[in-house]
């Protein structure tokens, strides 16, 4: 059997979403079974090392080119080609982590990764270059319609593809994606100390962590913060400027609590675990979520958490997080109160926490998703 992966996401940003994903499940992919040739198919006209240790497996081919992924994306668009499975020498099953652009022959199957179709549920939420890009250059309708099998991460992105493209259902398998094994273990006191001084965190504070943007509601999360009793709480507010995000810096201008607001800007991988453990309780009151890694990642760590009853939210956390309305500015606040002065219910969230994130490995992920491309 030979599987080939598409793995040109990794010539971009590998704190994507999608970069992510591979790097954690690609090393217990490829460990599964050594009679499996896997064929990884990469190619960028820039200089990019890829130096991982799953790389050297014996049955790992890398097969590198140096051709612009814009080219290609066009080719594929006008003409269907080149085909990604005979530029690798051949493959039963070609496995996609996402809607990318991928021609292949007719004598190889595909699988398609879908994260989510906020796209087109919210497309408010998304530059007018990023819905292009998404709608019309990729076309994920026609991508989730032609592959002949399709991974959802969670149920919410499963009965999207049903109601907006009309997909098979008989094709798709929900395989939620993992936690990272570096969350079973809490970093030091010396390394919080660090991180702390690092981003200047002050003593007790309630955190978003993630890309701020609309979707993520992050100016709902600051004003819910002003109603919030106690004033020698802060919020912070952890993670990279996206589109749109001139209403959150707006709010945070305006708010008569600013002193108590601190926008960090991006965190370090290597540093988030110790932001988390100095938090109080991570707020992440998306809009909509796809997955959603911060309130897993919290959960393992023992804080708790307040996130969405909406999308794939309720899936992930089950009853181990608090959940909200996030269009209820009150209710969020009340929520935090809650977790904050009512030391009963936070530990019980703490406690179901840590059971629940301990359903989410990417070894897990990694077995389900050979036992369906095998299939």
């Amino acid at each position: 059997m030979t599987v080939g992966i598409d793995i040109r996401v990794l010539a971009g940003d590998l704190q994507n979403g999608i970069a992510q994903y591979l790097l954690n499940i690609l090393p217990e992919l490829i460990k599964l079974d050594p009679q499996i040739k896997f064929k990884l198919f990469f190619s960028s006209l820039k200089k990019c090392e890829l130096d991982y240790e799953w790389l050297k497996e014996k049955n790992v081919e890398l097969h590198r080119f140096k051709l612009s992924n814009h080219f290609l994306f066009a080719s594929s668009r006008i003409f269907n080609r080149p085909y990604l499975d005979k530029m690798v020498g051949g493959a039963d099953i070609f496995f996609s982590p996402h809607f990318f652009l991928a021609p292949l022959s007719g004598e190889c199957k595909s699988a398609v990764v879908f994260h989510d179709l906020s796209f087109l549920r919210y497309p408010e939420f998304f530059s007018w270059r990023k819905n292009i890009w998404h709608r019309f250059e990729m076309n994920p309708k026609k991508q989730a319609l032609a592959a002949d099998k399709i991974i959802a991460v969670s149920r919410s992105t499963r009965n999207d593809l049903i109601s907006f493209f009309g997909t098979n259902s008989n094709k798709i398998k929900v395989i939620y994606s993992g936690l990272s094994k570096s969350f079973l273990f809490k970093p030091s006191q010396e390394e919080m100390e660090k991180v702390k001084s690092k981003y200047q965190l002050p003593e007790n504070f309630f955190l978003y962590l993630g890309k701020i943007e609309p979707r993520k509601n992050v100016s709902g999360i600051i004003r819910a913060f002003e109603s919030f009793s106690d004033k020698s709480f802060h919020l912070v507010i952890a993670g990279e400027l996206g589109w749109l995000c001139k209403d959150v810096l707006r709010a945070y201008n305006r708010s008569p609590y600013k002193r108590l607001i601190h926008l960090t800007g991006p965190v370090d991988e290597k540093d988030k675990l110790s932001v988390y453990q100095l938090s109080k309780t991570l707020i992440y009151s998306s809009f909509f979520e796809g997955f959603g890694f911060p309130p897993l990642e919290a959960m393992a760590l023992g804080i708790p958490v307040i996130t969405s009853r909406n999308s794939s939210m309720p899936e992930v956390v089950g009853d181990s997080a608090l959940l909200v309305d996030p269009y209820d500015v009150g209710e969020i606040s009340q929520a935090m109160e809650s977790l904050i002065f009512n030391n009963f219910l936070r530990q019980n969230f703490v406690e179901k926490g840590i059971r629940r994130s301990k359903l989410f490995s990417w070894q897990k992920t990694a077995e389900e998703t050979l036992i369906f491309l095998l299939s």
